[in-house]
């Protein structure tokens, strides 16, 4: 069902516009680089195929997956003979490319700039983060959308009456065809696999109509769209902590699952967690860092399966506790005075006075031992002079922080020897 023209392509209508680079390359004679970045089953190999064949070029084909420099150099002697001989261009398509180093992408670079081959390479990842930037800037970046459930529904139905596909052979029933968009998930092959998998099912028992328990049966469970070495890993886990600091447990859950689901390694969600839990909850709960700690030894104790729940139920500890940021702030601001200077001399009153002639420099002398006052607390200076009067935390009056507020306030006038406010 792979379409064989433009007009044939369903969904991207932002790159296929009369006038278009993409239609230009097609229709023209232009030997244009391009990089197709997108999802899954949105059509990457199916536009490198019609580039190709639309004006007579050569067709090449590479998948980062197994080839090498020697490869990629073949493929460039062999185009740029056709170049030479026979004044035909080639297309060169390289699946994948993100997955080919630097060494493997600068090989191209020579053929791409003299315009030997027309490079044509797909990548799910990034192009940004994933392809070399001499590679980039000779390449003209199409992105690609995943297709709206309205286009995976024009192709299925294409499948299911086109010569190429069903040919009429069964129908689809309306609850089976809502479960295969939502399990498509804007991948065509996706769903194009998963029809014909049911499809066979049927016409194997000798029926023609696919049934939601059918398609059910036929397809245990989608496949999950992430890359645990992709941007897709750092895309997931960034909407999981922002959901986590925006309060919305449900939505958590959910990216929980996806790295769950994925493969992902739990020792590395639960890391995460154990940083979110002073970076974004901290003193405004302060069993936060307890519970996602507590996580985390699971993890280690258990594995999966088990340590989901675990993991689960931190997720959920952290989405619904009050939020601050006061931690991360107050140590920012500290670790930006020492690096700005400021770091002077420990009062003499805090040096240490347990080594032979300590005492003879005056170093512990006059310092109070708070434990053995009436209030635990006396008037002493603790920080170097030059940063006396400096307040780091700052707590945000949520949560457990709000009698923090109210403590840390009495504590800096005690220890600072400032009036206390009545």
């Amino acid at each position: 069902m792979r379409p064989r023209t433009l007009d044939e392509v369903v969904g991207q209508e932002h790159l296929l516009a009369p006038g278009s680079p993409l239609r230009r390359l097609v229709e023209g004679d232009a030997p244009m680089s391009l990089i197709l970045f997108g999802p899954p089953g949105t059509g990457k190999t199916t536009l490198a195929l019609i580039v190709s064949s639309a004006t007579n070029r050569r067709f090449e084909q590479l998948s980062a997956l197994n080839a090498g420099v020697k490869d990629v150099r073949e493929i460039i002697a062999r185009a740029k003979a056709e170049l030479t001989h026979a004044g035909r261009q080639t297309v060169l398509f390289i699946d994948e490319i993100h997955r080919f180093s630097k060494t493997q992408q600068d090989s191209l670079l020579g053929a791409v700039e003299a315009r030997h081959v027309t490079l044509v390479a797909a990548t799910t990842e990034n192009p940004f983060f994933s392809i070399v930037s001499p590679l980039l800037s000779r390449s003209l970046l199409l992105t690609l959308q995943p297709l709206d459930e309205r286009a995976v529904e024009t192709l299925v139905d294409r499948a299911l009456a086109d010569e190429r596909g069903l040919a009429g052979a069964v129908t689809l029933d309306a609850d089976a065809r809502a479960h295969l968009l939502r399990l498509a998930g804007g991948d065509a092959r996706r769903a194009l696999t998963a029809l014909e998998a049911a499809a066979g099912t049927v016409l194997a028992e000798g029926r023609d109509a696919v049934d939601l328990a059918t398609l059910e049966k036929a397809v245990d469970s989608a496949a999950v769209r992430y890359d645990r070495d992709g941007d897709q890993h750092y895309d997931v886990v960034s909407a999981f902590i922002k959901s986590i600091r925006g309060s919305d447990p449900d939505a958590a859950l959910h990216y929980l699952a996806r790295m769950l689901e994925a493969g992902e390694d739990p020792r590395f969600i639960a890391r995460r967690l154990v940083v979110h839990a002073s970076e974004d909850v901290g003193l405004a709960d302060p069993t936060a860092l307890l519970a996602a700690t507590a996580a985390a030894q699971a993890v280690q104790l258990i594995g999966l399966p088990e340590a989901r729940i675990n993991l689960a139920q931190a997720t959920l500890h952290l989405a619904l506790a009050p939020k601050s940021n006061g931690v991360v702030r107050a140590i920012d601001a500290a670790q930006a005075d020492v690096r700005d200077g400021l770091a002077g001399s420990v009062p003499p009153a805090l040096r240490d006075s347990h080594y032979p002639g300590a005492r003879k420099l005056g170093a512990g002398e006059r310092y109070v031992y708070p434990p053995d006052t009436p209030d635990g607390v006396v008037t002493q200076q603790y920080p170097p002079d030059e940063l006396v009067g400096r307040d780091y935390y700052t707590p945000a009056g949520r949560g457990a922080e709000r009698a923090v507020a109210e403590r840390l306030e009495r504590l800096r006038a005690v220890v600072r020897g400032r009036p206390q406010r009545s």
